[in-house]
């Protein structure tokens, strides 16, 4: 696990934009994943790393211990842990996520 911990470091402290969910961006494998697209893209926000944890299944159970959040997908801004998709749209409704994200 250690390892994996380690890539998945290495992922966030290179992005400024990390989405780990099911699927890929083109064709998200559920509706939270898709939805979490959707709030990134709503928000001008196109170019993050998106990692497929369904083609790396040692990263779908090594995300859960590394941020210690139960589910997928997980967003990662400039190495900061902010949640899964409901958090994702409570931000988005408040304007948050578009202060963070560099939108006025």
């Amino acid at each position: 696990m250690d390892s994996v911990h380690k890539l998945i470091a290495e992922q966030i402290e290179q992005n400024e934009v990390v989405l780990y969910m099911k699927g890929t961006p083109q064709f998200p494998m559920c509706g939270f994943s898709g939805l979490a697209v959707k709030l990134l893209h709503d928000r001008g926000v196109r170019d993050f790393l998106s990692v497929n944890v369904l083609e790396r299944p040692e990263i779908r159970e090594g995300i859960k211990t590394f941020s210690n959040w139960p589910t997928v997908p997980q967003l990662y801004v400039r190495g900061e842990f902010l949640g899964g998709c409901d958090i994702m749209r409570d931000m988005a409704e408040s304007g948050e996520l578009d202060k963070l994200l560099g939108n006025k």
